[in-house]
């Protein structure tokens, strides 16, 4: 029983730590954000707080899994997205929207997705999971608005979904070079783009 108890109050701190360190990173910024920052935060030492994660990219890593979490509870598009066609451009948007509000987080984001490129990268396979997960979700929703005529079908939902997270992604590099961007203005336009014009009544 100790070790259960002891396991769980483990679990239990590994989950302050990341929501803690959401708040830093929110506050202070990618770069304000250290690891001593963080393990401040939560009354620990940078040794003791590393005790948790095997490194400080594998901290970042649960971080944006963390936030994804969050994310993922908060704004739930999935569901809403298969009831009415145009559910699926207001909860991108939305996101997208939220992502302008935290920008240490989408620093964090960018500069991790490129690190990540490396396969023994910590975040390596959370961006091959979550780019996957994202684009399974938009082929299933992309398909139904072709097939209802809401969407062009002349590019294949799969390659549209590439196309959708590409571009949001690469808003992002954009806005935070030049934070007068704006970021769901211009996915909104792409969504417009690839809506056919209304007939004539």
């Amino acid at each position: 029983m100790a070790r259960r108890g002891s396991y769980a109050k483990g679990v239990a701190k590994r989950e302050e730590i990341l929501e803690r360190a959401l708040e830093v990173i929110a506050r202070e910024g990618y770069r304000g954000a250290s690891v001593k920052e963080i393990a401040d935060s939560v009354g620990l030492s940078q040794a003791g707080l590393l005790h948790y994660f095997d490194s400080k990219e594998e901290l970042f890593t649960q971080i944006l899994r963390k936030r994804d979490e969050i994310d993922s509870a908060h704004f739930n598009p999935h569901p809403q997205m298969n009831a009415d066609p145009d559910d699926l451009r207001a909860a991108f948007l939305k996101v997208i929207r939220h992502n302008s509000d935290v920008p240490g987080l989408v620093e964090l984001f960018s500069r991790l997705s490129v690190d990540a490129a490396d396969p023994q990268h910590p975040a390596h396979e959370y961006f091959i999971e979550r780019s996957a997960t994202l684009r399974e979700m938009f082929v299933t929703a992309l398909a139904q608005q072709q097939a209802a005529g809401n969407l062009t079908d002349r590019v294949d939902a799969q390659t549209l979904s590439r196309i959708l997270q590409a571009v949001g992604d690469g808003m992002q590099i954009q806005w935070m070079l030049d934070p007068d961007v704006d970021m769901a203005a211009t996915v909104d336009a792409l969504f417009t783009a690839l809506t056919p014009p209304r007939s004539a009544p």
